[in-house]
């Protein structure tokens, strides 16, 4: 089984120094692809020199939400000569989240729009967020599949009614192992009856959001974790993980330009 990990944050604190353990370990557990994620400019950077260093991992590059009063011109700036990287294939993790409100909701806009922009100029995918702000996320996201934005909504845990507007306007679905927990998961669990398998990819988004499935051998997660998120996926789309994991690797193969 050959899986494609699409979101690992490897500058957390639980994951750092331990890099050779983690990428052993997820290769011995059929996880051939990995995207390391920028979250900001620095993490950014550290996603790209991780992503040089790893011939399997690949990079995104841009400003979370929760960070983006920090998005300045010379910010922009230095993200720009990032998305030139052949190394960095998507443009985020960008997007709106109303929940904390660690940077207010103008300037989260503000700076997803300038990612939105990029996304444009660069023709790579958007790696997106949205939590608590569907309405303003959807408005922006409809007016930039028109000018020819794509990209995945990244860790989506809401219901079928968010995952059919996504889809609508062309954007793929990102499923974690919240799909794994039977008390907070049961939106998602009903918004996989309406994803199709060709627009589904998997992720762990380690260290957080640790299958529930996993068993306890270890306290964060991690991309070796990854097959009990396809596992899930597969029992709840009624398929064989095999052939669950074989196209959720094709698409992202696909959105990503991935080699092999």
């Amino acid at each position: 089984m050959n899986l494609i990990d699409i979101g690992v944050n490897f500058h957390a604190s639980q994951l750092k120094g331990m890099a050779a353990e983690l990428l052993a370990r997820a290769a011995d557990a059929g996880v051939t692809h990995i995207l390391a994620t920028g979250t900001s400019l620095s993490s950014s950077g550290l996603a790209l020199e991780f992503a040089r260093r790893h011939p399997h991992v690949w990079a995104t590059a841009g400003v979370h939400p929760h960070v983006a009063k920090d998005y300045t011109a010379q910010a922009g700036e230095a993200l720009a000569a990032l998305w030139l990287e052949e190394r960095v294939v998507a443009v985020g993790e960008c997007g709106l989240d109303y929940n904390r409100m660690f940077s207010p909701a103008a300037r989260q806009r503000s700076a997803f729009e300038a990612q939105i922009q990029a996304s444009l100029r660069t023709a790579k995918p958007l790696f997106l967020h949205c939590r608590d702000a569907f309405e303003d996320f959807h408005a922006m996201l409809r007016e930039a599949a028109q000018a020819g934005a794509h990209g995945v909504v990244h860790c989506f845990t809401d219901g079928a009614a968010q995952a059919e507007a996504y889809l609508a306007l062309g954007f793929d679905i990102g499923i974690t192992g919240w799909v794994t927990d039977l008390a907070r998961g049961t939106l998602l669990r009903d918004a996989l009856r309406v994803i199709p398998l060709d627009r589904l990819h998997l992720e762990t988004d380690a260290p957080y959001l640790r299958p529930r499935n996993a068993g306890k051998t270890r306290s964060y997660n991690e991309p070796a974790l990854l097959p009990f998120v396809a596992q899930a996926v597969a029992e709840l789309k009624g398929l064989e993980v095999a052939t669950l994991a074989a196209q959720a690797s094709a698409n992202s193969r696909r959105l990503f330009r991935l080699p092999d």
